[in-house]
C-alpha cells in the first residue's frame, strides 16, 4: 500500500505556483475550511451512530455495542451540533464568494452538493421528531447524509468547477 502511495505521489505535479486571487483571503479560508473539515467529523460520528444503531437493531443483539436508545441519540446530538456548524460554513463561503467572485452563489459543483448534504440533514433533523421517523428511519438517513458528505468533500475531483483548485 506504502508504494502505491508513493508511486501516486511521484505521479503528481511538483512545480509550486502561487494561490489563486480567490484563495487570498487567509482568514476566511482558514475558517470556511476548518468549519467544513469539523462538520464533516461531527457527521461522520452520526453516520457511525447511525450504522451503529442499524447493526444493533432495535433488541439490542449485541452486548459490545452500545444500546440502540443510546446510538440513536449520539447520532441525533453529533447532528445537532454539525448541523448549524455546517450552515455557518455555507453562509461563510457564500459571503467569500461574494468577495472573490463578485456573487454569493453560482451552482459550482462544490456548492450544490453541500447544498443537498444541508438539506438531507435538514431533513433528518425534522424527521428524527417525528414518531414513526425515529429508529431505523432516521438512521438510514443518516447514511444518505454521510454519502453526500463525501461526495461534497471530494466531488471537486472529479466535477470541474470554481472549488476544483489542484489541476488533478
Amino acid at each position: 500500500m506504502a508504494g502505491a502511495l508513493a508511486l501516486y505521489a511521484a505521479s503528481l505535479p511538483s512545480e509550486i505556483r502561487p494561490l489563486l486571487p480567490a484563495l487570498n483571503n487567509a482568514p476566511l479560508l482558514t475558517i470556511h475550511v476548518g468549519m467544513a473539515v469539523l462538520a464533516y467529523g461531527i457527521f461522520a460520528t452520526a453516520f457511525a451512530a447511525g450504522v451503529g444503531y442499524l447493526v444493533q437493531g432495535p433488541k439490542d443483539r449485541l452486548a459490545w455495542l452500545p444500546s440502540h436508545r443510546t446510538l440513536d441519540e449520539v447520532a441525533y446530538r453529533a447532528v445537532i451540533v454539525g448541523f448549524p456548524i455546517f450552515a455557518t460554513m455555507i453562509i461563510l463561503g457564500s459571503w467569500w464568494a461574494s468577495i472573490a467572485w463578485s456573487r454569493y452563489w453560482g451552482w459550482d459543483p462544490k456548492e450544490t452538493a453541500a447544498l443537498v448534504t444541508w438539506l438531507t440533514y435538514a431533513v433528518y433533523l425534522h424527521a428524527r421528531n417525528q414518531r414513526r421517523w425515529a429508529g431505523r428511519p432516521a438512521a438510514l438517513l443518516l447514511v444518505v447524509g454521510f454519502v453526500m458528505v463525501l461526495v461534497t468533500y471530494s466531488g471537486s475531483l472529479w466535477f470541474s468547477g470554481l472549488h476544483a483548485y489542484s489541476g488533478l
